[in-house]
């Protein structure tokens, strides 16, 4: 499934020269000059390739059957339904005689990652307002696409396959899950579950009433976009990896972003995004309460993998309730 949480690996291995030029000929993409594994590729799937044709990144060894397809047919319709630069052509190989699995070469797209300290450091503070506001629009523009069922892509006939149950029973269960997962790792108590579900219940009524579902990249990060400055400010130069794309609520593409510059400590910058988006939208009715559903879930995710890892930076006594309803993420009012 497309909504399946992976984790860090080196996935493609060690792979040749030759293999990698039989690779370029196969789509007529010129002599190999170089290779190298793309420095936030944190599956482990990418390569950049450089060519006498020009610069490429290797994507393989699919995570699920059917990820190509997927991808591509995101990517073609994000080009064409929004102004947002992504990764065209395409090009996929679905056989596995070159490196043993299947793989998608596409053009390099160039520009900065926001979070890397070198841009940090040449940013304004208009600048970073600026950008708070353009990552809304872009988000927005992304949330245009509207389909009647929320669901997930069926790379067979490429229509939207509807979840089993409803938008909000599918997100809760979700929900639930990775709390019952955490406590693999860590002590959730009782307290902790029956503060989780009071919030739960106090959103149900805004996710009944979403009447439509629009398109949610699922892992809108730092990460899996590049900026640019130009001569009308900041845009987006680059938008890659549809892996965990759905049909659903397009508020839960805001978690990332927001804990991005709350883990800076610019409040504010969090806000101007938030607002900047919450204006935006189409569907303002309940904003807030899904929001705080989807941050409920992002922290579900980040306090599991802290504790699993045992990478937690706060007080390792706290309780999940007391360190999650003590974020400004769950008191943010719109």
């Amino acid at each position: 499934m497309t909504t399946t949480i992976y984790f860090s690996s080196n996935r493609l291995g060690e792979v040749t020269n030759d293999q990698m030029q039989r690779m370029l000929n196969r789509f007529d993409l010129g002599r190999l000059l170089s290779y190298e594994k793309t420095a936030e590729g944190v599956l482990g799937q990418t390569l950049y390739v450089s060519s006498t044709a020009g610069q490429f990144v290797l994507k393989g060894n699919p995570l699920f059957l059917g990820q190509w397809i997927e991808e591509k047919f995101m990517v073609e319709q994000i080009q064409t339904r929004t102004p947002i630069p992504v990764p065209t052509p395409y090009l996929v190989d679905h056989t596995e005689d070159i490196f043993g699995w299947s793989y998608a070469v596409m053009p390099r797209l160039y520009g900065q990652h926001i979070h890397t300290p070198e841009l940090q450091a040449k940013l304004t503070s208009l600048d970073k307002q600026q950008m708070a506001e353009m990552l809304a629009t872009v988000l927005l523009e992304l949330h245009s696409w509207k389909v009647k069922n929320s669901g997930e892509l069926d790379t067979t006939t490429l229509a939207i396959r509807p979840f089993e149950v409803s938008y909000r029973g599918w997100l809760y269960g979700r929900i639930r899950y990775w709390l019952e997962d955490a406590k693999k790792y860590s002590n959730i108590s009782v307290q902790d579950m029956e503060w989780v579900e009071e919030i739960l219940e106090g959103s149900r009524q805004a996710f009944d009433q979403l009447e439509a579902a629009t398109f949610v990249m699922g892992d809108f990060k730092p990460q899996n976009f590049l900026v640019q400055n130009g001569d009308k400010g900041w845009r987006v130069s680059g938008l890659f990896d549809f892996t965990t794309a759905y049909f659903g609520d397009g508020v839960a593409d805001l978690p990332k972003i927001t804990t991005m510059y709350l883990e800076n400590s610019e409040e504010e910058l969090a806000k101007g995004f938030l607002t900047a988006y919450a204006q935006g939208m189409e569907a303002k009715e309940g904003f807030t309460e899904r929001f705080r559903v989807h941050m409920l879930h992002q922290q579900i995710l980040n306090w599991g993998c802290a504790k699993a890892m045992k990478r937690v930076t706060w007080d390792n006594k706290l309780s999940f309730a007391d360190w999650a309803q003590n974020s400004w993420i769950l008191k943010y009012k719109q």
